[in-house]
């Protein structure tokens, strides 16, 4: 078989920690090019990994060299370059969230259709063991109507591991267009979504600045969620937990509570109500501070889409669905109330 051709389109941390180790460790692809406006971080990456290096991605896409591409850049370009690449004819893995506004995500997802080409959004909070084993459970129907949940992500900033720090994109609302409810909300609206086989229709919350003055983005939001059939739970998404990483989902069933990444030696523990505890040892999520995180299956999937013709893991119109709850809860910050969540939008 032949090897899937790929390249990178931006060559920060994400790049770095996921997409270009996940590349290499890949039989099925061979890396073939990397872009950066930065010249001497595209040389480097270019270097390590034996391949092209580009400063320009409308260059990379018109040298007919790459068939796929990662998007790896600031959030507000996500947009634009994969319309793009698809419109060169070439398959897109977008890194989250999709793009800074309905309209973009809906450019993204006609553009696709218009090529034929693979959309595939790299939410990867879809694939840890313990999401995907209560995923199951949830499914079988073992704990009975859910009532509520709880959801939180939360770490020190991208700061601390982004190749900039803190004159990076991260921080810029020009360039990043929402702080972290962007950058972590997203992945846990997106993981509530497949969790509960549900959409979210009312959104809540308060997302504001109270640790990084010299960001201009939020990096504490607390939304308070409900979704079609009722179920109202809580997500936080902060940038101010200086002590170490949140990234807990606590499920509340009528039979049992589900807590997912909550415990350290246990990825999942189902507490039933009649005292039955089960724990399962699945393997623990990965995060940047544990030196980057080169398993996340969202390469892996994407590369299976392409290769074997198969609808993408995590599509253009799931993408979007999980990005409609950020823009809602940036609505209701900005309101002040209760937003619902168009419906023909959801329900697409």
């Amino acid at each position: 078989m032949n090897k899937l051709k790929i390249g990178v389109i931006g060559c920060g941390s994400i790049a770095q920690h996921r997409h270009l180790p996940e590349y290499r460790m890949n039989q099925q692809v061979e890396l073939v090019a990397v872009c950066d406006i930065n010249k001497e971080r595209a040389n480097q990456a270019a270097q390590k990994y034996g391949v092209k290096a580009y400063t320009s991605f409308e260059e990379l896409l018109q040298s007919g060299e790459v068939e796929a591409v990662s998007v790896c850049t600031p959030n507000y370009l996500h947009a634009p370059i994969s319309i793009a690449a698809l419109r060169a004819g070439v398959h897109v893995l977008c890194e989250k969230p999709m793009a800074t506004s309905a309209e973009e995500a809906e450019a993204m997802i006609e553009a696709a259709k218009q090529s034929g080409k693979k959309l595939m959004i790299a939410h990867n909070q879809r694939f840890v063991p313990s999401h995907q084993k209560a995923r199951q459970i949830i499914e079988s129907g073992d704990i009975g109507k859910i009532y509520s949940f709880r959801t939180a992500f939360g770490h020190g900033g991208p700061e601390g591991w982004s190749v900039e720090g803190k004159e990076g994109w991260f921080f810029q609302k020009e360039k990043a267009f929402v702080g972290a409810m962007g950058d972590l909300g997203v992945h846990k609206t997106d993981l509530l979504r497949y969790l509960l086989g549900e959409e979210i229709m009312e959104v809540g919350a308060f997302v504001d600045t109270s640790a990084k003055d010299f960001a201009t983005v939020d990096d504490n939001a607390v939304c308070i969620l409900k979704t079609e059939s009722g179920i109202i739970g809580t997500l936080a998404a902060s940038w101010a937990y200086t002590a170490g990483e949140d990234n807990a989902t606590i499920i509340y069933g009528e039979k049992a509570v589900l807590r997912l990444e909550d415990d350290p030696d246990y990825s999942l523990i189902v507490q039933y109500t009649n005292g039955e505890l089960v724990k399962y040892q699945l393997g623990k999520i990965q995060s940047n501070a544990e030196g980057g995180q080169s398993n996340s299956h969202i390469v892996e999937q994407f590369v299976d889409a392409i290769l074997y013709d198969k609808e993408p893991a995590v599509t253009g119109e799931e993408g979007f669905k999980s990005l409609q709850v950020i823009l809602s809860a940036l609505e209701s910050q900005k309101t002040k109330r209760v937003v619902s969540l168009k419906a023909e939008v959801v329900m697409k």
